[in-house]
């Protein structure tokens, strides 16, 4: 007897007739949110930098047969994001939901920082998703499915983070914006919801945080589950909050962490 995948909870055809723009879609978690979007019917819109890396995720995605417009931009610039809406606009017809996943981050002792250092990640990680989000409002309450943005955040942006104590800033910003936005909005049919990964397999971020320095086994002890999550674990919880089981959510903070936010306090 064949053992049921995680992706086996939904219907296949879960998304379906839904468009999707992911920001820093085309490796790690935005890339994994990818997959299982087209997975589940979703077309899709994916931006970052690298033009390489997109052309890279786009083959990768291919044979999921779903329609995919990969997009070379910087979330910093707000012009640039107005020019990634309108054309998922003119390719699909609309917008029904958005995924700011695009962050950057380094380790850095405060007093070391440069201002540089900590402008170049807020204005990744919070005005990244202010460019998305304001740009993106016009499309998204003209959604028919009701349109919804997702956040993808950081327990740290309440616990703080030495070391990393822009990207914590940064993604506190995030928490209050995606709060404000689930009132100001809710009217408009537009929900908007935070997922908070903890460690994630096989991604940079574990990588360059964690592993090369030294710290990967340190940072699986403070997982209460006592192993690193999957780019599934966050896509999937992001496909329950896009589709029609998630209409009466908005304002939630959704940690999919193995239970680390809780663990690292003892420890």
């Amino acid at each position: 007897m064949s053992v049921p995948s995680k992706r086996d909870v939904f219907r296949k055809d879960l998304l379906a007739g839904r468009t999707a723009l992911i920001t820093g879609g085309s490796s790690g978690i935005g890339f994994g949110i990818a997959e299982v979007f087209a997975s589940y019917g979703a077309s899709l819109v994916l931006t970052g930098r690298d033009e390489q890396k997109l052309a890279a995720a786009e083959e990768r995605l291919a044979p999921l047969g779903t329609p995919v417009v990969t997009v070379a931009s910087d979330v910093r610039d707000y012009a640039a994001t107005q020019a990634v809406i309108a054309q998922a606009v003119e390719r699909f017809g609309g917008l029904d939901i958005l995924i700011n996943n695009a962050a950057g981050n380094f380790n850095c002792p405060f007093e070391k920082m440069t201002p540089n250092g900590w402008r170049a990640v807020v204005d990744i990680d919070l005005n990244g998703t202010f460019n998305f989000c304001h740009a993106a409002f016009e499309a998204l309450k003209a959604s028919s499915h009701g349109g919804r943005v997702i956040n993808i955040t950081l327990a740290q942006g309440v616990s703080g983070w030495p070391g990393s104590s822009h990207a914590a800033s940064a993604k506190a910003g995030v928490t209050a914006l995606t709060r404000s936005l689930a009132v100001e909005w809710g009217p408009h049919g537009i929900r908007v919801n935070n997922v908070l990964p903890g460690p994630i397999s096989g991604t940079e971020g574990l990588r360059r945080l964690y592993e090369d320095r030294g710290e990967g086994e340190k940072e699986l002890s403070r997982v209460a589950l006592g192993q690193f999550g999957e780019t599934d674990d966050i896509a999937l919880s992001c496909a329950f909050l896009a589709s029609p089981a998630g209409e009466f959510i908005t304002g939630c903070d959704m940690t999919v962490d193995g239970g680390r936010w809780l663990k690292r306090q003892w420890l």
